[in-house]
């Protein structure tokens, strides 16, 4: 396989993968009866089930123990600790007519993970990063204004994501042995939620009908099939690339707020999400730029 097919696939998995996620607003008012807690729950105990089968199928012998160090684990916990955060709220937002806010959190996600990078990393910024950053701001002050409260739903989101991948950079493990051990070290909790629930008799698996409980499992599905999509196109493809294709879900999540669950945009609203595409539009540019230099520079060395 040439690299220009590799890079071809690694496109198409991209796009399937922040496809998927892009769409995914449809996917949970299906299952809106069950509420967020218990939709979080089901989340992820199957997410436990299809990533427990995937890895008797995809992984070497021996994996586990390779990765599991205590640094390692200490390290998905706090990851699977912080992206439950973000899946509970993401769900709750969708199914309460916040799809739009949803979006804006993660457009801003990638400028807030660099501004992590700079704090906890310490990384440098260009200055038109930092333009970038001070353009968010700006628009989340807009957006304040306009909502008359800070858009907490977009930035719980945009943090918790953020950190979330700077965790698993820190691990640097497949997506399927990380998304396994999270879900491992989260379904005791979830599951005993269920348990109370069902004790309670509050529970809607089974008592819904089989086609509600199918769509609980399909949760599963929902959170695995996207990831291991991305994680074939970020094996074939430059971040530049990567970098790019990552704002097709918020585009698709902010086109289906608008045009299917019919949110409303206000003047306000339509200048914060404004500043916030301007801001994209500078911080992506200048890492295109820098990715030309550093390939043209590599290739002068290999020359040399």
């Amino acid at each position: 396989m040439t690299e220009r097919d590799r890079e071809r696939k690694g496109v198409g998995y991209g796009l399937a993968a922040y496809g998927l996620w892009g769409v995914v607003p449809l996917f949970w008012p299906l299952v809106r009866q069950a509420g967020a807690l218990e939709l979080l729950a089901h989340r992820v105990v199957w997410s436990l089930v299809i990533s427990a089968v995937l890895a008797l199928v995809l992984l070497p012998k021996g994996w586990y123990a390779r990765i599991a160090t205590r640094r390692t684990l200490a390290m998905l916990g706090l990851a699977a600790a912080v992206v439950s955060v973000n899946w509970g709220c993401y769900i709750w937002a969708v199914n309460s007519g916040h799809v739009v806010e949803t979006s804006l959190g993660y457009y801003i996600n990638p400028i807030l993970s660099i501004l992590i990078g700079v704090v906890v990393l310490g990384e440098r910024m260009a200055p038109l990063q930092w333009a970038s950053v001070g353009l968010a701001a700006l628009a989340v002050v807009v957006l304040t204004v306009d909502y008359g409260h800070v858009p907490w739903i977009s930035l719980v989101l945009a943090a918790t994501f953020a950190t979330y991948g700077v965790m698993k950079k820190q691990v640097n493990g497949g997506a399927v042995e990380t998304l396994l051990i999270e879900s491992a070290l989260l379904t005791p909790i979830a599951l005993g939620y269920l348990v109370w629930l069902q004790a309670q008799g509050g529970t809607t698996f089974i008592t819904l009908g089989w086609a509600h409980s199918l769509l609980l499992v399909a949760t599963g599905a929902v959170t695995v099939g996207p990831l291991l999509c991305f994680a074939a196109a970020a094996t074939r493809l430059p971040l530049s690339t990567l970098g790019v294709l990552q704002y097709l879900a918020p585009t698709l999540q902010f086109a289906l707020g608008i045009l299917y669950f019919h949110e409303q945009m206000s003047p306000g609203r339509w200048a914060g999400f404004s500043l916030v595409w301007v801001a994209l539009m500078i911080m992506t540019g200048h890492g295109i730029h820098r990715a030309g230099v550093n390939r043209r520079s590599d290739l002068v060395a290999e020359a040399a």
